[in-house]
């Protein structure tokens, strides 16, 4: 059912038209497979893939990586749709690249629609693949499908805007060289990671150093570098961030960067605390999570470095690191808070609960963050029952993630 040759030649269904699925679809295309689809909800369809048929998607950038793997142009899809039953027909290589907020409404529609045989890439993970297999069961669906999900995404990517207007150009900072991925059940592992060399968007890191096996998906969860860069670098450096344009970096605030000029000796300091925190939430959990030493956090770059230009990068703090325009974040309510608090850091919280650890650091991430926003993250976060994993104890939660053996509540 999931044979080399069947992926090989599927059709590949990407859901999201925002930067990271316009930019994957694009990338698969130019990448060589043959018959891509993008899918958007119909409510953003007009705002995300208005005129794409006319102008096709862009890809540009500086595309910054190790190995020095670039691929720029134009690409067209094969089909441009709201129509999700459309997309993913007869695809066995489906494309979820959304923000974490959005899993639940995907979801509702892609479940009805699943076919045996398909192979299910969450793009970042952010615990999707958990509450793709609740919908699962929540819709009675017994389709034998392949779920996983990765840690990030391929690239740091950026729609490109004029006046306000978005354009087809897609503007990529980086490409990774390789990438943490995990099935869910572990069991389903080995063609989950082989399924991603016949996806175009992975080239760099299939002709990188390659996609590394995550310890569970609750390890893809806890190696996505997002929140532990993200709330104490946007959180902690806001005073920077909302001076840019005013005070400081001339007139035009979308040459701010967290990396360039938020990232500090101070705010790393607490980027480690933080990590430790997950690192002690995984161990204590039996799962897996990517480790660093804390000479990656004393740097620009930060634990996204290794990611694309492997473990050696350090950029000292008395060098300026120029990631491009429009790096942002430009907003205290950008989703590096209103999606990174409540999603990474509220389970974390959730977690420290349940196994005894204390998360004294990334609490403050949601208190902060919640004042600055004017949001409720500690009562609006996502929890461990929106997981369906609330009630399990460490036993029956290893069972599930390693061997996809469910115990209802």
């Amino acid at each position: 059912m999931f044979e080399d040759e069947v992926l090989k030649n599927s059709p590949v269904a990407v859901l999201g038209a925002g930067a990271v699925g316009k930019t994957c679809a694009a990338d698969c295309v130019l990448g060589g497979n043959k018959d891509v689809r993008l899918f958007e909800l119909p409510e953003f369809y007009e705002q995300n893939l208005k005129n794409v048929e006319k102008t096709g998607i862009t890809l540009g950038g500086i595309q910054k990586n190790k190995y020095g793997f670039k691929r720029s142009g134009k690409a067209f899809f094969n089909l441009l749709t709201s129509d999700i039953k459309e997309a993913v027909k007869d695809a066995k290589l489906i494309i979820v690249a959304i923000p974490s907020v959005a899993h639940d409404i995907f979801f509702e529609k892609l479940v009805p629609v699943l076919e045996d045989g398909m192979v299910i890439h969450i793009i970042p993970d952010n615990y999707g693949s958990l509450k793709l297999r609740k919908k699962m069961r929540e819709l009675n669906c017994t389709k034998r499908v392949i779920i996983g999900g990765w840690s990030s995404a391929p690239y740091g990517t950026r729609v490109e805007k004029e006046g306000g207007v978005q354009t087809s150009d897609m503007w990529l900072v980086y490409r990774a060289l390789t990438l943490r991925g995990a099935s869910l059940p572990s069991d389903d592992q080995e063609i989950f990671l082989n399924s991603s060399k016949y996806l175009g968007c992975f080239d760099s890191i299939t002709q990188g150093d390659g996609a590394v096996g995550g310890n569970t998906v609750m390890d893809t969860g806890f190696s996505n570098v997002n929140p532990v860069l993200h709330c104490p670098g946007t959180i902690l450096g806001v005073g920077v961030m909302e001076n840019w344009g005013r005070i400081y970096g001339g007139n035009d605030k979308y040459t701010y960067s967290i990396y360039s000029h938020a990232y500090c000796e101070s705010i790393a300091e607490v980027q480690y605390a933080f990590f430790l925190e997950e690192v002690k939430l995984a161990e204590a959990m039996g799962v897996g999570i990517a480790k660093y030493p804390k000479k990656n956090f004393l740097s620009r770059t930060s634990i996204l470095g290794p990611e694309y230009m492997g473990d050696d990068c350090i950029v000292p703090f008395d060098e300026q690191w120029e990631t491009g325009y429009r790096t942002g974040p430009f907003s205290i309510q950008d989703r590096y808070v209103t999606e990174d608090v409540p999603v990474g850091c509220h389970i974390y919280h959730e977690l420290g609960k349940k196994y005894g650890v204390e998360t004294p650091v990334i609490d403050s991430m949601i208190t902060l963050g919640s004042v600055m926003t004017g949001k409720d993250f500690y009562k609006n976060g996502l929890t461990l029952d929106d997981l369906g994993i609330g009630h399990l104890d460490k036993d029956q939660l290893l069972n599930y993630l390693n061997h996809g053996n469910y115990v209802e509540a």
